[in-house]
Formats: structure tokens, sequence, C-alpha cells
């Protein structure tokens, strides 16, 4: 069947990560493009895919091509294409992992984002959308804007701000940039996964989960849908070398996600407060190594229990997202160019179909759910021989 060529030509690059499948979904779903390429180092039949996300991938409008972006040979061969070059280019690739070395994010983020935004100016591709992070300041009392004084708060944001600084001094690139709050839907796994999966594991632990700090922290949040609509919408509608940001009304703090989690999962939740928490902070590695503790030998034995030997999801938190830094943006720029958000704000069944989706998967252990088993933690066993005589 021939290309419509009425319709543009799109290159998603890390198109099977999280952000990534979600949009080329959105691609297929809405029949916006004539031909969709994807580039990634992960494989769809290898990154743990909904039957959603996997269906769009087997639509005849979509080529995979296996590539490691860090390597310029690569680039070239995912943008060649005997046609005229693509119309538009999103970047979603980049290291994303929290806790990385130096060298690790300047080649995943940096070097990468280098290698493709410089290829894409040489082929004069329409419109070049760079993924970058939304912890560049951490503001209490306003949100901030895009014209705001920049200071990330984590290093993948710092690395990020680079990319962005470089992307304004290619020649002949026709970019924006979007900074996007937390992302939160189907097939998330950092996003509020991790505070989900921590909420299941006080319920099977039967105990009332307790966060650092105050439910006054800042965490701004965006629906992946609304996302992808806006990076398409970007795409005709966006002004080229402007930054764009994505965060819904909500105005999310950890105090809302709090309550959610615990309507879902039917828990009583708590926070340290500021005092205790500045105190933590003082030796804050071995608190979050404590946290994460308690939270992943619980997760393991849940995960062995139900059979389950490899899953994507960890209820690891990184000690970089631990600190009192507000993720508090203003996201109203973008709906001066005529986007509306269509998820504005965060809500218990968005959450819920979050779960349900891992459920449905099998990556998920359904007995942290049931409530009928009280997880004795290893640190306990002792204590329980020295009474019983036995296990």
């Amino acid at each position: 069947m021939a290309a419509d060529s009425s319709k543009p030509r799109v290159l998603v690059l890390g198109g099977t990560g999280f952000i990534g499948r979600n949009f080329v979904h959105h691609l297929v779903a809405h029949d916006l493009a004539a031909k969709i390429r994807v580039a990634d180092k992960v494989p769809p039949q290898m990154a743990w895919m909904n039957s959603r996300h996997a269906e769009a991938f087997s639509s005849p409008v979509v080529e995979f091509k296996h590539a490691n972006l860090i390597n310029q040979t690569s680039v070239e061969n995912v943008f060649a294409t005997d046609a005229e070059p693509f119309d538009y280019v999103v970047n979603f690739a980049a290291e994303t992992k929290y806790g990385q070395s130096e060298p690790v994010y300047h080649e995943g983020i940096v070097r990468l984002s280098e290698n493709c935004a410089r290829t894409a100016a040489r082929l004069k591709v329409h419109m070049y959308v760079e993924l970058s992070s939304g912890q560049m300041v951490s503001s209490e009392k306003k949100p901030y804007k895009e014209d705001s004084k920049c200071d990330p708060w984590t290093n993948m944001a710092r690395h990020k701000l680079e990319v962005e600084q470089l992307l304004s001094n290619i020649p002949d690139l026709n970019y924006l940039v979007v900074r996007p709050a937390i992302v939160y839907g189907l097939s998330d796994r950092q996003g509020l996964t991790p505070r989900l999966l921590i909420g299941t594991i006080y319920k099977y632990t039967k105990e009332k989960m307790k966060m650092l700090w105050t439910k006054d922290l800042h965490m701004n949040t965006v629906h992946v849908e609304d996302v992808c609509a806006a990076i398409w919408h970007l795409f005709t509608h966006g002004q080229c070398g402007q930054i764009y940001h994505l965060a819904d009304k909500g105005n999310t703090k950890q105090g809302t996600i709090s309550e959610l989690v615990s309507k879902l999962f039917d828990i009583d939740y708590d926070f340290m407060g500021s005092i205790l928490s500045t105190m933590a902070q003082v030796k804050m590695s071995s608190v979050v190594e404590d946290i994460n503790d308690k939270h992943m030998a619980p997760w393991a034995d849940a995960c062995q229990r139900d059979g389950i030997a490899n899953t994507p999801l960890t209820p690891f938190i990184d000690q970089e997202l631990l600190y009192n830094k507000h993720l508090h943006m203003d996201g109203t720029k973008i709906e001066q160019t005529g986007f509306s958000y269509s998820y504005p704000e965060l809500r218990l069944t968005c959450l819920r179909q979050i779960l349900d989706d891992y459920i449905q998967l099998g990556l998920f252990p359904k007995c942290l759910l049931s409530g009928d088993v009280h997880y004795i933690p290893p640190s306990d066993y002792d204590d329980l021989v020295d009474q019983d005589g036995d296990h």
C-alpha cells in the first residue's frame, strides 16, 4: 500500500521507552503519519509491552531499527531514507536511570542528543523536538516558568540543561524543547509507579506508610497521553528555539499522591515533617539505604510467592529524588499555542489503570493486594524462632 504523501514522516528516537511507545501508539491510533520509524537499543519484543502498544508497533506504517544512538554510524543509519528526509523527529532517547556517573550521563544524554540534533540540522528536518527535564528549578512559593533562571537539582537534569544550551548553538536546526513534570500513565515505571508499589508493600506488611518531608512538597504531574498530544501539536504550532513546560493544572503535591495511594490500597499514611527529615538529611545515604531495604525485601518476597522471576518494576527510589526539592512548574505557555490538557489533574482511575495493566502482563505480584498474608521482615525471623522454636 502506497504511503499517503499528505501525511508527514516521523522519526521517533528512543521509541520503545515509556513515552516513546505511547507516542507511537498516539500516531497510529489517530492515523497521523505516513511513515513512523522507531529507533531504540531495546527491541519491542524485549520491552515489556502491553497489547495496546505491541499492536501499534505491528502497524504497517511502523518500522523499527535497532540502534545505539551514542554511535554516530547508528545515527546516520537511523536517519537514512530513500525518500525525502523525515518531516518531524522527536528525541526521547537518553540515559534515564538516576544515580549514574558523570561519564554515563555525558555519553547517554549529551553526546547522544548532539549526534541526533546535528544530523537533523544537516538533513534540514522541519522540526526536531528534544525531551528535556522538569527538574530545572526547585521553587516552593510559585511555579517556575520557561524563562526562569535554571538551577537543576538532579545530575540528569544538569546534563539535560547542557543539551538545551547545545541545541541553541547548532546552525540550521529547527528545534524546540519540551520539559515535562512527572509523567505517569500506562507503562510508567519511574514516575509515580514506585510510589504505587510502595503503597502495595505497606498494605502487604500492614504498616503505616511514612514519607520524608511534608504533604506540601510539590510533585507536579502530567499524563503521558497529554505529553504525546502536546509533542504532535508542537510539531506544527510550536515556535522554533522555544522551551515548553508540560504540567497539568492539578498542582500535584506529595500529599495528593499519598492520599490517592492510601485510597487505592486502603492504608494509613503520614509524613516525617521538616524537622525530622532535615535531621535525616545529615546521613541521607544511610537513611535512603534503610528505606529502600525496607521496601525491597517484601517486594522480593512477594515476587517469589507469585513466581515472578523477572520484572522491570521496582519500588527502589534514588536518593536524588528524596531531598526537599520541589517540582513546581507553570504549564500554561503551551496553551497559548492552542493546546489544551485532556487530563487536568491526577485521578485515582489513572493510577488504577497503571497497576491493572502490570497485573495483566504478569509483572506485578498480586499477593501484595490480597491482604491475607502478613509479611515478616527477615530481621524478625530470629525473634520468631526464639519464641516458637521453629519457623
